[in-house]
């Protein structure tokens, strides 16, 4: 996973109406994202109360999870958090591919961004890194959404 992230837009989020769907499944590691998507979000001027945060048992559900938030229409974008770690076998390969391209399915036939929060990790040394370590892949993950709505706003 690249280190090299996009500078920062700034971006006035005050009124913004933001869907977070966050898997349960490796619940430390989704929660260190949950934060860190909350910090950028607080940041930028979102209201907490424009936050609506859905939890799911895993990432294999967080493509159906976005799909409702997105259509109550009450969203400007909607971030999916998850983690998949690799085990013993190459199960993690099929829900990570699968929440991926169901994300980017939902996203491109709602019309609404999606942003794919998926952390995919060989081993959980990486994960630990890019969710609660020094790699702060949940704050961009915020910014992702900031910045997508903005352009959403632009073209709507």
């Amino acid at each position: 996973m690249s280190q090299l992230s996009p500078n920062a837009l700034n971006v006035d989020g005050s009124s913004f109406r933001i869907g977070i769907v966050a898997a349960r499944f490796n619940e430390e590691y989704v929660a260190g994202l949950l934060d860190g998507a909350l910090k950028t979000l607080g940041e930028a001027g979102v209201p907490q109360e424009s936050i609506v945060i859905e939890r799911v048992p895993g990432s294999n559900e967080l493509p159906i999870a976005a799909k409702f938030l997105i259509d109550s229409k009450k969203f400007d974008v909607v971030i999916a958090l998850g983690v998949v770690i690799a085990g013993g076998t190459r199960h993690y390969e099929m829900v990570s591919d699968s929440a991926n391209y169901g994300l980017q399915e939902v996203a491109i036939t709602s019309g609404t961004p999606v942003v794919a929060g998926l952390i995919v990790g060989d081993n959980e040394e990486q994960v630990r890194e890019r969710c609660i370590g020094s790699i702060p892949k949940g704050s961009e993950f915020g910014q992702c959404a900031l910045e997508m709505a903005q352009l959403r706003r632009n073209y709507s």
